[in-house]
């Protein structure tokens, strides 16, 4: 369930009212008027299923709430009422695998905006998978791979294709791309401190001495495949009601791991390892974005479809 809240202006009170008390998964309805004062006007709360929210949330935009007034949603975790049982049994569909697409929208912009805790993650996850390069150990690959933060601007770009917002995409891969490069510089650096103490050598990354990490530069069919799969799991993780499933997805996928490498390559002089790690680290963001693009484009689709052969389902008086 779904909790909304909604300052109306007391002209559209009636219509906003009306709206609601006609649609399909809608509960525990409270109207206080002109209790609001910024913006000015009556406040309306009400549950909603979450399976019905899109069209709910279609109906007041229609009523132009959003621009004379707001619309504000919450997620509820635990709703007792059998008012709220009966608007989830008339929605269609199960709530688990609805995609709010306002949502959505909202949580894709802010990963598309670049901040310095995402730089500072992946400059960290980044820094773990160059020593777990350097140590041969894949525990610390793992590690970084779920550390990374580069899903969430990924994301971002599946969203923008499929609404073709070139702004958001735009945004998202401008933050990927200085986001690596950062994590990649400030990587480097510190291997070239290293190697500057001797810590460190070209051996370390010679062949046969990384045979236990060795996956994540040697890409090949079976590296697109795992992108594949991981942008579809990926997206559902994040469309859908349960997103348990992201750290197996950070899992899954080898970028921070290959811009580790790269940066540790570098530093020790290797350019052929650079090659392979930065080819590694484009397949697995190309077979993200391509299988995120066509999982969002499925669930839009099929769930439209699915609504209108349901259609609107008989309202109990609640």
């Amino acid at each position: 369930m779904l909790h909304i809240r909604v300052i109306s202006p007391t002209s559209a009170t009636d219509g906003v009212v009306g709206c609601l008390r006609e649609a399909t998964g809608v509960t525990n309805l409270v109207v206080f008027p002109g209790v609001a004062r910024s913006p000015q006007g009556d406040l309306v709360e009400f549950d909603v299923a979450r399976e019905a929210a899109n069209g709910v949330i279609e109906s007041l935009r229609g009523l132009g709430i959003e621009t004379s007034g707001s619309i504000a949603v919450e997620k509820i975790d635990i709703a007792i009422s059998e008012a709220a049982d009966r608007a989830r049994a008339e929605a269609p569909g199960e709530g688990d695998d609805a995609v709010v697409w306002e949502e959505l929208a909202a949580r894709v912009a802010d990963d598309s905006r670049m901040t310095w805790a995402f730089i500072v993650f992946l400059a960290i996850a980044t820094q773990l998978a160059a020593i777990g390069v350097l140590l041969n150990s894949p525990i610390l690959i793992v590690g970084a791979m779920v550390l990374g933060p580069e899903f969430g601007p990924i994301a971002a770009v599946c969203f923008g294709l499929l609404q073709r917002e070139s702004g958001l995409i735009g945004a998202a891969v401008r933050n990927l791309v200085i986001g690596f490069a950062a994590a990649i510089v400030v990587t480097l650096a510190c291997a070239l401190v290293a190697r500057g103490l001797g810590w460190i050598e070209p051996s370390m990354i010679a062949e046969g001495n990384t045979e236990e990490v060795n996956f994540i530069v040697k890409p090949d069919r079976w590296s697109f495949i795992v992108a594949l799969l991981a942008g579809v799991a990926g997206v559902l993780s994040i469309t859908a009601g349960k997103s348990s499933s992201l750290v197996g997805v950070f899992i899954s996928v080898t970028t921070v791991p290959a811009a580790g490498y790269a940066a540790v390559a570098v530093a020790l002089g290797d350019w052929a390892e650079v090659g392979h790690a930065g080819l590694q680290l484009g397949v697995n963001i190309l077979g993200m974005v391509i299988a995120g693009t066509l999982t969002l484009l499925a669930q839009r689709l099929l769930w439209g479809k699915y609504g209108e052969r349901v259609g609107p389902r008989p309202r109990s008086d609640r």
